[in-house]
């Protein structure tokens, strides 16, 4: 009965753990300029690429999605668009339409376009990262800036016209022995490039929630290393007449955890049973 009992509290902590990602999840703190940039697919053959695209940008924090000649023109009400899209059927619902890439890229001010290799007769080639950072300074520099990524069919690519439509080439490193991504993976890749360029090195502060707890003073380590070494004694894993290194070096141990209050009152607890069982110090304080 004891084990089920663990079973069944380890699978309430998973569930409070899954909840608690998806909620991290939805509270990252994004740019407020998302609407600054639009992802454009050309020609897309499957309509379930284009709703996990739209799922790929909204998890970034982004929301303009252009499809360009798509196979299936009605793909806004595809089951496979609307099932891989889970929570971003608003993205697909909202997604803008056109007949070519000219069309899609008509207010844009960059554009950049996502290609493994560089062109002949193509735009500048950079780096995923460098385009992301060009992406930020642009942001920053213009209110009113308008930037594409726009990424070519599952099979082919984009053609060499279409590529001469943009200002650079970027593209995401891969294993030369496996290079191939699928269309919304490579989405993925960019929109989490892109948005992490725009964000910077900040954490959201919700990410850091649990690091408000008060830090443990001088005085309360003192003591619970007073209580440790007591402890340690009790139970025979420390030999006071030879003691070699082992207090200094759990001194170091925990001083690299940061202890809070709350984890100092822990471990006293445990000390306090290590020294004498719970039912046996009814009533006293060790």
């Amino acid at each position: 009965m004891p084990l089920e009992k663990n079973r069944r509290q380890s699978r309430r902590e998973s569930a409070k753990i899954s909840l608690n990602f998806s909620v991290l999840v939805r509270k990252m703190s994004f740019i407020e300029r998302e609407q600054s940039i639009r992802f454009v697919l050309v020609e897309p053959s499957h309509p379930g690429n284009i709703g996990s695209a739209a799922r790929a940008i909204k998890t970034m924090g982004f929301s303009r999605l252009y499809v360009v000649n798509p196979q299936n023109l009605g793909y806004k009400l595809d089951s496979q668009a609307i099932g891989f899209s889970t929570h971003a059927v608003d993205v697909l619902e909202s997604s803008v339409m056109t007949q070519n890439l000219s069309e899609a890229l008509e207010t844009v001010d960059f554009a950049f376009a996502l290609s493994g290799y560089d062109h002949e007769f193509g735009p500048p080639f950079v780096s995923l990262v460098e385009a992301a950072n060009k992406a930020r300074a642009l942001v920053e520099a213009r209110e009113d800036i308008e930037i594409a990524f726009v990424f070519g069919t599952e099979r082919s690519g984009l053609t060499n016209e279409q590529i001469q439509l943009c200002q650079a080439c970027a593209a995401i490193p891969a294993n030369p022995e496996c290079d191939s991504l699928n269309l919304s993976q490579a989405v993925q890749v960019v929109a989490y490039q892109l948005q992490n360029a725009l964000r910077g090195d900040t954490v959201d502060p919700y990410a850091l929630r649990f690091e408000e707890e008060t830090p443990a003073g001088p005085q309360a380590v003192e003591l619970f290393f007073e209580h440790l070494q007591k402890a340690l004694v009790s139970c025979g894993a420390l030999n006071p007449d030879q003691p070699k290194f082992m207090m200094q070096r759990l001194y170091r141990l925990f001083s690299r955890a940061g202890l809070s209050v709350n984890d100092i009152d822990m471990l006293r607890g445990i000390c306090a049973a290590v020294i004498q069982p719970k039912k046996e110090r009814k009533g006293t304080k060790c």
